[in-house]
């Protein structure tokens, strides 16, 4: 089922490049219960990383029963993971708002299953595995071996041929311990090839085949044995479509605001109060806008000054720029109502026995059907 043939994975970081992983050559039975164990540090993550198709190697050749997983894009990639490998993860990796059946349901809901056959599917896994009164129970109110059990579950939902699981008894007690390795045990039964990657021997030695790995080679493998007779697993594959995708991602949207109510409720505060404060400034700067047009509106938009004294034009000093005689020109113009001259200046008014200072503008008799 699986062979990897001269695999290498080096990561870089800036111009420094470590080789994790140096020339590994394996081949992995359908069928097959195999435990890779290895120190922190050995490399036995990035191997099942390249295993789960997680990651990609640097260099070498992966095959998934007689395929080049190496060639395979992106998406490929995503839908061989999706129908072939269920994992399964020392930290569960479970989604804190929803409940166990939900949990067990999100790998079918990227498969396209049917609603109805996802829940009695996901139902019949949990009760399989001795928590079907704990269908609505949300993680935290699960213990750690059932939270275990609630993702060996998600890692069946797709049928699951290759159960990868990475440090499956890591965060347990012994007793929760022992049940999930005899969980993997009966799946193996049942036809499951299970790759447990671990660095305790304990562990390891339930396996039929131990792989060991140090410092990114394998330094110990008896090769594959013949498996029992067993009945080789068939990966399910289901139709996707974009509507019942668009309706769980509705879905799943709507359970995480409802289980974040007081944060959603102070998201959606932030967002009105937001758009409100743009709202307010547009018809601020509309209504000053308004404003301003209206008040050149009244000042007419057919009425121009021509004032003197402006640079580079004729006569400075006490010589006249402008003269009566050149508002009598204008008048004259074609589509000209009225050309009136405009001189004012301060001026002592006397009345009686009193003087005032004011200013006095002298113009001509069309002065008011100008400025009308």
């Amino acid at each position: 089922m699986i062979q990897l043939k001269g695999i290498t994975k080096t990561f870089k970081n800036g111009e420094l490049e470590v080789e994790v992983l140096h020339g590994i050559d394996l081949h992995i039975r359908a069928g097959e219960f195999v435990a890779i164990m290895g120190a922190s540090g050995s490399g036995k993550s990035t191997l099942m990383n390249i295993l789960g198709c997680l990651d990609r190697p640097s260099s070498g050749q992966y095959l998934f029963n007689g395929e080049d997983v190496s060639a395979l894009g992106r998406d490929e990639l995503a839908r061989l993971r999706r129908e072939a490998f269920g994992f399964v993860f020392q930290s569960y990796n479970l989604i804190a708002t929803a409940s166990a059946a939900r949990n067990v349901e999100v790998p079918a809901v990227y498969a396209g299953m049917p609603a109805a056959e996802r829940r009695a599917r996901a139902e019949r896994l949990l009760g399989m595995l001795g928590l079907g009164e704990r269908l609505g129970h949300r993680p935290s109110q699960l213990s750690g071996g059932q939270q275990q059990r609630v993702s060996i579950a998600r890692a069946l939902m797709n049928g699951g041929q290759i159960i990868l699981a990475d440090e499956p008894t890591g965060a347990l007690d012994s007793k929760s311990g022992r049940e999930v390795m005899a969980l993997l045990h009966q799946l193996s039964a049942e036809g499951h090839t299970i790759i447990v990657i671990t660095h305790a021997r304990e562990v390891a030695e339930e396996a039929q085949r131990v792989i060991e790995i140090a410092d990114g080679r394998i330094v110990r493998d008896p090769g594959p044995r013949a498996a029992p007779e067993k009945k080789i697993l068939a990966s399910r594959n289901n139709d996707t479509s974009l509507i019942p995708g668009l309706f769980e991602a509705a879905k799943a949207a709507a359970a995480a605001l409802r289980a974040n109510v007081f944060r959603t409720a102070l998201t959606l505060l932030g967002i009105v109060i937001g758009v409100g404060s743009v709202i307010a400034m547009l018809a601020v700067g509309n209504g000053a806008k308004q404003q301003v047009l209206e008040r050149i509106s009244g000042m007419g938009t057919n009425l121009l000054l021509v004032r003197p004294g402006a640079p580079n034009q004729r006569g400075s000093g006490g010589i006249a720029t402008l003269v009566p005689q050149d508002a009598e020109a204008i008048a004259a113009l074609p589509n000209v109502l009225a050309a009136v001259p405009e001189q004012g200046g301060a001026a002592t008014a006397r009345f009686g026995g009193t003087d005032y200072q004011t200013q006095v503008n002298a113009t001509g008799a069309d002065f008011t059907l100008a400025r009308a």
